[in-house]
């Protein structure tokens, strides 16, 4: 499958499964209000599929699969009979219209509970937070190769994820903190990172390479994880073959493996390589001459064709009962993270570069899909926690939107006027239309080199 077809499948996966629950959670709540439910439906445009259950409710599914609705019987919308109008949802109390419209945000909240929940119990496989020979700002402030990062701000980051998820907000607040980590020495020291000094204009990717974070990925034998198709290596070497020497030349690692192939000589010739390997408990002696590719600045390297296995260190795992609570408080988090993006790009704190569409979406899906399991569940909670969320903004048209109304009808005892209702409409879709088109602009940006 083509990267393109599979960023499309996944992007369908996963609104699927996050559109269902939000709508049944406005289904489950109507029901239980006595309001009748019309139709259900994931996506929009025309039935591809479509019944009609013994309640009378009409579930479909449509063309375009970018979002979903539940249709209620209601007074403002069609003629209702006599004999159902105690069933409308117009025609129930102000307190039951809310329930019913936050049901939907608070099953996708619930959902990201759950799905953290496997996450944590399936193991989700990341790098311990190790640093590099650091840069920057984080290099004048003391921070040191083999440094392990413990905790960033007060936030334990027990995996490289979790320490870049925790530096995000600081940074963009331009605001100290403190670090917690353990040195190579295994010595627990806080050091103090400045990020009132990074420069206020620029954005976060380039404010990141000024801190001068970097991850060092753990040392990984020169094992072979796998052999692309059609390359020198697939004819003679096998996935899990262990690389030892090259010219009677030990290989130490899979980095010393690129060293070695790095320093061969240029020139259209490949050479043929005498290579020493250990296949289980065999000791076997193959020869292989490597392909010509051209490297970035335009000179002559060789490529056998294979990839080192996963070097992913840390696995952020729980048992099932502490996968509760930890699903819980990731949840949490996930939330206060999202919101305060949000806060920061509505006062201009951070960029509107960070909002994205469905092309983002896709390939984010798709990325996660490939690096297994637990990291699609992190990504469908993120993105869960993401649409709670932005449904909740105070926005016409939007479940937000309509909270605020029904709360002000509540505070003032009777409902607004159908002329304010429908200029709130206009203005809701104006703003929703407006961020669509910015945030598939962005899409378009990053897709440009």
């Amino acid at each position: 499958m083509s990267e393109v077809l599979a960023s499309v499948f996944w992007l369908i996966v996963a609104l699927g499964v996050l559109i269902t629950f939000h709508e049944f959670g406005h289904y489950w709540v109507a029901r239980r209000c006595g309001v009748r439910v019309l139709r259900f439906s994931v996506g929009f445009g025309r039935a591809i599929w479509s019944r009609v259950d013994r309640h009378g409710v009409e579930w479909r599914i449509g063309l375009i699969p970018l979002g979903g609705y539940v249709s209620m019987l209601d007074e403002r919308e069609a003629g209702v009979p006599e004999a159902d109008r105690a069933r409308a949802f117009n025609r129930k109390p102000v307190g039951q219209r809310i329930a019913i419209v936050a049901a939907g945000p608070l099953a996708n909240l619930l959902l990201a509970v759950g799905l953290l929940y496997l996450m944590f119990v399936l193991g989700k496989p990341d790098f311990t937070p190790a640093l590099a020979a650091p840069q920057g700002l984080a290099a004048e402030a003391g921070f040191r190769e083999g440094d392990r990062v413990l905790a960033v701000d007060g936030r334990d980051t027990p995996t490289w994820t979790e320490a870049q998820n925790a530096l995000l907000a600081p940074m963009i607040d331009r605001r100290a903190i403190t670090v917690a980590v353990q040195d190579a020495d295994g010595r627990l020291l806080e050091r103090t990172l400045p990020l009132e000094r990074l420069d206020p204009t620029l954005d976060e990717v380039e404010a990141y390479r000024a801190v001068g974070w970097q991850l060092r990925p753990p040392p990984v034998a020169a094992v072979v994880g796998e052999l692309q198709s059609g390359s020198p290596a697939a004819a003679v070497l096998r996935v899990g073959d262990r690389i030892v020497a090259i010219d009677d030349r030990p290989v130490a690692d899979f980095a010393a493996l690129q060293a070695a192939l790095a320093s061969l000589p240029g020139g259209d010739r490949p050479p043929a390589l005498r290579l020493g390997v250990e296949r289980g408990l065999e000791r076997l002696d193959l020869v292989l001459t490597p392909a010509r590719a051209e490297g970035p600045d335009g000179q002559t390297v060789w490529r056998l064709g294979i990839s080192p296995p996963d070097r992913r260190d840390a696995l952020l795992r729980h048992g099932p009962l502490e996968a509760l609570p930890a699903a819980l408080a990731a949840s949490g988090q996930l939330a206060a993270d999202t919101a305060g993006m949000l806060w920061r790009m509505v006062t201009g704190a951070a960029s509107l570069q960070n909002l994205s569409g469905p092309i983002t979406i896709a390939q984010v899906a798709n990325t996660t899909a490939s690096r297994g399991a637990a990291w699609f569940l992190y990504f469908l909670a993120m993105l869960s926690v993401s649409i709670a969320l932005l449904n909740l903004l105070p926005i016409p048209v939007l479940d937000g939107g309509h909270l605020l109304v029904y709360l002000i009808e509540l505070v003032q005892g009777r409902p607004l006027s159908d002329r304010v209702l429908v200029a709130g409409q206009y203005l809701g879709l104006v703003l929703l239309a407006s961020l669509m088109g910015l945030a598939l602009f962005n899409d378009v940006l990053r897709l440009v080199p």
